[in-house]
């Protein structure tokens, strides 16, 4: 017989610690097979509306997901499922750490010192540590971002939002490049250059770096504008070209960008990128048409072929059977890759991201034959015939 009274009793310290202010944070980790594709989970008290809660932070493989719930409802979470599908949990409070351990179905529990004595800052709305502030930046006030005052207008408050966070997604990349003297970045198709005006902003007067960026754009009143603007704000390593993805030589870029880049138009910034040699490449995909065309008769065979009798989601799969291929194909050419969800689908629909980082360690002719036979499956089980990406890339194929 199981002896459950170690689970029963680390959810009471749980409730013990709260209640008495103490709690500190709590951590589930090493997930078993039936965790799924959740890595480990994060708990930590907040206060939000003046009522106390615990934040549950769940760490899937491509994304995170917070929910906030009464310390009661967590104590039942973990001793009805959370606890069965960790080997490990560990809960700290000012008065003390408990460990947790589950092993061959058994629970064991240890007491160790407090790892931290003072109490964590429990307000949920204090101010966000924006890598991007809005005051004294008239590159925002031009582009209607925010007022004259440095407030962002309400109407622009999601579009600020996406460009701290795109800031905190580039930030982590470019700190993976060696040190190099100037840095150069190609933002590939760069509309009205609200993410290109912000990376220059922030590569150039937060990290000190010299830095060279070009935003390629195709319509000509926008390309005369964001220089303009850039020509004010005194940005002299910033400018903006007339020209399309599919024409521009992007050779010695360091980072290649290309957000919201229509249909087969990612793929072309991709395959620039690599033929250049990037060390990161970094897309958001839209307008997923080109395979959603491609994909013929669905073998009678498929599993998913009940999902692909509705239009719907015909849609949806063919988009991320796009964005999985252009991840495998960047993985042939050497690029280590991730797919994820840069920003929530509250503020744009087109919140998939798909980053390369050119490997330093060349692929192996075993790695490559199995990155082959995947891309070449995952082709025949939705009857395509060609993915463009591969049109690029193999011309010859």
């Amino acid at each position: 017989m199981k002896d459950n009274a170690p689970l029963a009793e680390f959810c009471d310290r749980l409730l013990d610690a709260v209640a008495a202010g103490s709690f500190v944070a709590l951590t589930l980790r090493k997930p078993s097979a039936s965790a799924g594709d959740v890595k480990s989970i994060d708990i930590r008290p907040i206060l939000v509306k003046r009522a106390l809660k615990l934040s549950v932070t769940t760490h899937h493989r491509t994304k995170d997901v917070v929910k906030n719930y009464p310390a009661h409802e967590v104590a039942q979470m973990l001793g009805a499922e959370l606890c069965v599908q960790f080997a490990q949990a560990q809960l700290m409070s000012t008065q003390g750490d408990v460990t947790l351990q589950r092993a061959d179905g058994q629970f064991t529990l240890a007491q160790h010192a407090a790892s931290q004595t003072t109490a964590p800052t429990l307000s949920h709305d204090r101010a966000k540590n924006r890598l991007i502030d809005s005051h004294n930046k008239p590159y925002l006030h031009a582009l209607g971002i925010a007022d004259a005052n440095g407030a962002v207008y309400k109407n622009a408050q999601d579009k600020f939002r996406q460009i701290n966070k795109y800031i905190e997604i580039v930030d982590g990349l470019l700190r993976q490049l060696p040190a190099r003297d100037t840095l150069r970045i190609v933002d590939m198709g760069a509309g009205k250059g609200y993410l290109t005006f912000a990376l220059y902003d922030y590569v150039c007067h937060t990290l000190k770096q010299k830095v060279e960026i070009t935003g390629v754009e195709f319509r000509p009143d926008l390309v005369e504008k964001c220089n303009a603007i850039a020509t004010a704000a005194g940005f002299s390593g910033l400018r903006f070209e007339q020209g399309s993805i599919a024409d521009y030589d992007c050779r010695n870029a360091d980072m290649v960008i290309a957000l919201h880049a229509c249909d087969t138009a990612t793929d072309d910034a991709i395959a620039k990128a690599i033929h250049a040699g990037a060390a990161i490449i970094v897309v958001a995909p839209c307008c997923h048409k080109q395979v959603r065309r491609a994909m013929g008769e669905v073998p009678a065979h498929n599993p998913l072929g009940f999902l692909l009798a509705h239009g719907t989601y015909v849609e949806r799969i063919s988009e991320m059977v796009t964005d999985g291929l252009r991840a495998q194909w960047m993985e042939l050419y050497g690029y280590r890759s991730k797919l994820f969800e840069f920003i929530s689908d509250v503020h744009t629909p087109k919140n998939v991201m798909i980053v390369g980082i050119k490997s330093a360690v060349p692929l192996s002719a075993k790695a490559a034959e199995a990155l082959r036979q995947s891309i070449a499956q995952s082709k025949a089980q939705f009857g395509i015939g060609h993915h463009q990406l591969e049109r690029l890339l193999e011309p010859q194929a």
